[in-house]
């Protein structure tokens, strides 16, 4: 029996392992202390812990998961996405341990994660590429000079690496070398490569990359297509397969350059070739050497399972199959994340207390967690891909769209109503003016503004901890709450920030409030509100209600005592994460928005600026140091003008 382990957490894993069971393959999962509870570790054949929960510890550490392989006893080794997926030196140790790396050769990975060098391979098989600087001088006025030659505005990139991790777009010359210094701190935090690359511009273009498979026997195909367009920050949100591009001989043209870049590199396995294209033309951009995450969309439209076909690559099997869409299928998937959009899309972290995944017809959930998972911030916040699969694009988005409203999470905040919002943009446009910074401009119309939680909130919070008080074999709470004069009744404190309700509910279940009645419903955390579906489930001291669309966490516990401010404002960390800059200085005056700590987590970057004019007079963070979120990371005192 072959036995494949997964250098890869979540839903790639999950992923993987489905495949590999249904071939026949024992399975083995590799594991960080923070996963050790997951649903990937459970459903493996076997399962091997690598490390503590820092990446660099487990996933990232090379040798720690070539001595998981090989006491397991692996054949394979697949890689997933992201971690190691293209690192050679991954891909060479695995050959070196006598076992088979699911992907393409070191060689093969070296040159074409060098983005540079990936470039000149496209230019020698007459494949358009982007004007820019990809010069061995990296000095900032290697790039001045560079983004002069090709005209602003330009794009920074890390030579290494993919993902759109690091990349900076510059508009003005101004903003070049601040953007350099970042892209190079980034990059080499990612990457541990700080070389970077320029490339002009090309605004309101559409994102689309080409699916190839290649074998040991000199067979290379292209399947298909998808659009990538819909992005923020650089980072995919919405993908679908085929791309809308509208011209069947563009189509044809980028398969075959795609598979013209794929012969001359010597590739082998699964891969994507991604261009940019504008109206009249198209540019090579990258080759992202492994599985994507949007692949489903393609397996959907195409009726096959790309993991299967880079294992039976990996073992030395010849393609034997004609990629072929028939009539107008189309996919298109939506990334599930913890993320706080209301908030820049900071990462949420916590605890899963209630999960609802859509289940019909025409749509596959890849979920990386279940209810009652912890979600930590050591590792990417994607929670789960919805993807829905229907007969044309609109059927497609339409069946999209219904899935997300079924989906319920609870526990932590998600880009939910963010995807609700975008899905039903691209429903309403259709194709017109979908390019990649569609998003970042309609931003407003999509992040809805924080609102009160309405009484139907309460109503429902409130009953959830009325239930969650009572114990049916005690005659003293079993019957619920009573009021002489009143039967039924009990009155439940919620909080919303500083706002306190008195939540007075009638009834022992079901509960009236405010003229609204609760009812429980036979699955756990689901009510009806009105007759109307409705989600809630306490945690920690807070209830998370979701009423209408719309999810509110309001607090039980007991407000804690304030007290009054004396030295000013807060400097504290936004967010979990690493302390990767420290400007603050004790004893120094700055203004307010004067940079003084930059904090990393989950593939971000934020600043924590002076709240004011002042002085920091003591401080308490320094680089390399993990904070908590709100954790203070200096002392601070208000100008008193």
């Amino acid at each position: 029996m072959t036995t494949l382990l997964v250098a890869n957490r979540g839903e790639i894993a999950r992923r993987i392992f489905r495949t590999a069971k249904r071939m026949g393959m024992r399975t083995v999962a590799a594991y960080s202390d923070a996963d050790a509870h997951l649903p990937f570790v459970r459903e493996a054949d076997a399962a091997i812990r690598i490390g503590p929960a820092p990446a660099i510890e487990s996933y990232l550490a090379i040798d720690r998961v070539i001595a998981a392989a090989r006491e397991a006893k692996a054949d394979l080794v697949h890689p997933g996405y992201g971690f190691l997926a293209e690192r050679p030196e991954f891909a060479s140790a695995v050959d070196a341990a006598g076992m088979r790396f699911v992907g393409p050769p070191a060689n093969v990975l070296a040159a074409l994660g060098d983005k540079a060098e990936a470039k000149a391979l496209a230019e020698r098989v007459n494949v358009p590429v982007l004007p820019g600087y990809r010069g061995d001088d990296q000095s900032d006025e290697a790039f001045v000079f560079g983004a002069r030659s090709v005209g602003y505005p330009v794009i920074i990139k890390p030579v290494a690496g993919g993902g759109g991790i690091g990349m900076q777009t510059v508009r003005e010359e101004r903003e070049l070398r601040d953007a350099l210094a970042r892209a190079r701190r980034i990059a080499t935090a990612a990457f541990g490569d700080e070389r970077l690359l320029l490339e002009r511009l090309v605004e309101h273009a559409r994102h689309v990359e080409v699916q190839i498979l290649a074998d040991d026997h000199g067979t290379v195909i292209s399947v298909g297509d998808r659009d990538c367009s819909a992005q923020r920050r650089h980072q995919k949100i919405v993908e679908e397969a085929p791309a809308p591009l509208g011209s069947d001989q563009r189509r044809q043209r980028m398969a075959d350059s795609a598979i013209a870049i794929a012969r001359e590199a010597g590739y082998r396995g699964a891969g994507t070739v991604e261009f940019v294209v504008d109206d009249r033309s198209f540019f090579f951009l990258e080759v992202n050497a492994r599985l994507q995450v949007e692949h489903p969309v393609t397996e959907m439209v195409f009726g096959l399972d790309l993991v299967e076909q880079q294992l039976r690559i990996a073992l030395g099997e010849q393609l034997d199959f004609q990629a072929r869409q028939h009539g107008r299928q189309h996919s298109v998937e939506a990334r599930v994340y913890a993320e706080d959009p209301a908030a820049g899309f900071l990462p949420s972290t916590g605890r899963l207390v209630h999960v609802r995944w859509p289940a019909r017809p025409g749509v596959r959930v890849d979920a990386g967690y279940e209810e009652g998972d912890v979600i930590t911030r050591h590792y990417d916040p994607l929670l789960a891909k919805v993807i829905a699969f229907g007969g044309d694009r609109r059927i497609a988005l339409g069946m999209l769209s219904n899935a997300l409203d079924e989906t319920e999470i609870l526990g932590v905040r998600t880009n939910l109503g963010f995807l609700r919002a975008l899905v039903r943009k691209f429903n309403k446009q259709g194709t017109i003016s979908f390019h990649t910074e569609l998003v970042e401009g309609i931003l407003p119309e999509l992040v809805a503004a924080p609102t009160a939680a309405p009484d139907e909130a309460y109503a429902v919070a409130a009953a959830v901890v009325a239930a969650g008080a009572r114990d049916r074999r005690d005659p003293w709470t079993g019957a619920g709450a009573w009021r002489i004069g009143e039967g039924s009744a009990t009155t439940i404190v919620l909080r919303e920030g500083a706002r306190e309700q008195a939540v007075r509910l009638s009834g022992s279940g079901p509960y009236t409030y405010a003229g609204h009645r609760v009812a429980a419903v036979d699955e756990a955390h689901r009510w009806l509100v009105d007759g109307s579906q409705a989600a809630a489930a306490a945690s920690d001291g807070v209830v998370w209600a979701s009423v209408g669309g719309a999810t509110w966490e309001l607090e039980t516990g007991p407000r804690e005592r304030e007290v009054e401010a004396t030295a000013g404002a807060e400097v504290a960390a936004p967010m979990p994460g690493l302390v990767i800059s420290a400007s603050a200085v004790a004893d120094r005056h700055v203004r307010r928005g004067d940079l003084l700590f930059v904090v990393e987590a989950m593939k971000m970057e934020l600043r924590v600026e002076a709240p004011a004019d002042g002085k920091v007079t003591r401080v308490l963070a320094s680089v390399g140091q993990q904070v908590e979120r709100g954790q203070r990371l200096a002392e601070f005192e208000v100008d008193q003008a």
